[in-house]
C-alpha cells in the first residue's frame, strides 16, 4: 500500500508526499517550497528520492533544487517544459511509465493550463496527481492552452474508474462549488456537495483529494458536453 501525506503550503497550495513503505520510498509531488516538505519527511522517517512535477510554475516546482540539494533525489517532470524547469533529471511524455517501488504510475500528457502540463496515473493503486488541471469541482485556468485541450483533458480524465482519488494542488473547492451551483442550480449532487464543503471550510478541513465519481456529478467543467460550453464557462469562471 502507498501512503499519502497532504502538505498544506503557501496560501493555498497542496504539496504531496506519496510513500512505499516495501521499497522505503518516498516521492514529492510539486513541491512549491523545501522545508515544510522536508520537515514533513523527517517526522515520519523517511527519505525523499523522487520528486514528480506536473507543471512549470513557480508554485509547482519552487522547492526542487533544495530538496535535490539535501537528499539528492531524481526530478522528474515534462518534456516539453524542460526548458522550463531547470532542475529536472528525467524527462517524461504521454504514456511514459514512473515507478515508486513496484508500483508505476502513467503519464497523462494533459497541455492547457500550461502548454507541457501532466499527470501522473498510478491504475493499479486508484490515485491521479493531477496539478493544476482538474480541480474539485473545477479545472484549472488556461493560461498556456486553449478550451478544446481542457475539454480533451475533462474527457480523459473522467473516463478513469469512478473509485480513482484525485490529488490536486489548491484548496479551490469552496470557490469552484459555488460558482457550479450558478451554472447547474438544479444539480442536487452540487448543492450537498457544496453545503458539505462549506461546513468542512468553516472546521478549517480540507477538502481535497477528491474523486472521478464525484467530478463527474458535480464538476461543471467536466459535465460541459461541448468545447464551446467548457470555454463559456471558464470565461465567466474567470470573470467572477
Amino acid at each position: 500500500m502507498l501512503e499519502v501525506v497532504r502538505i498544506p503550503v503557501l496560501a493555498d497550495n497542496y504539496v504531496w508526499l506519496l510513500h512505499d513503505d516495501a521499497s522505503g520510498e518516498t516521492v514529492v509531488i510539486d513541491p512549491a517550497v523545501a522545508e515544510p516538505v522536508m520537515a514533513a519527511a523527517r517526522a515520519r522517517g523517511w527519505t525523499i528520492s523522487q520528486i514528480w512535477n506536473t507543471h512549470w510554475h513557480g508554485d509547482h516546482v519552487g522547492g526542487n533544487a533544495a530538496i535535490k540539494a539535501a537528499t539528492g533525489c531524481t526530478i522528474t517532470g515534462p518534456a516539453a517544459e524542460a526548458e522550463k524547469i531547470e532542475t529536472l533529471d528525467r524527462y517524461v511524455a504521454d504514456s511514459d511509465t514512473v515507478h515508486i517501488g513496484d508500483h508505476h504510475a502513467l503519464v497523462m500528457a494533459v497541455p492547457a493550463h500550461t502548454a507541457g502540463h501532466i499527470a501522473y496515473h498510478l491504475p493499479d493503486d486508484n490515485m491521479a496527481f493531477v496539478g493544476d488541471t482538474l480541480f474539485a469541482m473545477g479545472c484549472g485556468r488556461l493560461f498556456e492552452g486553449t478550451p478544446a485541450q481542457m475539454f480533451d483533458n475533462m474527457q480523459r480524465l473522467a473516463a478513469l474508474p469512478g473509485e480513482t482519488v484525485v490529488y490536486c494542488a489548491h484548496e479551490y473547492t469552496l470557490s469552484n462549488g459555488r460558482f457550479a451551483q450558478t451554472v447547474e442550480p438544479d444539480n442536487g449532487a452540487i448543492v450537498a456537495r457544496l453545503a458539505e464543503v462549506e461546513a468542512m471550510r468553516a472546521r478549517g478541513e480540507a477538502t481535497v483529494p477528491t474523486t472521478i465519481r464525484q467530478e463527474r456529478e458535480t464538476n461543471v467543467f467536466m459535465r460541459a458536453r461541448t468545447v464551446a460550453e467548457l470555454a463559456a464557462r471558464r470565461a465567466a469562471k474567470d470573470a467572477a
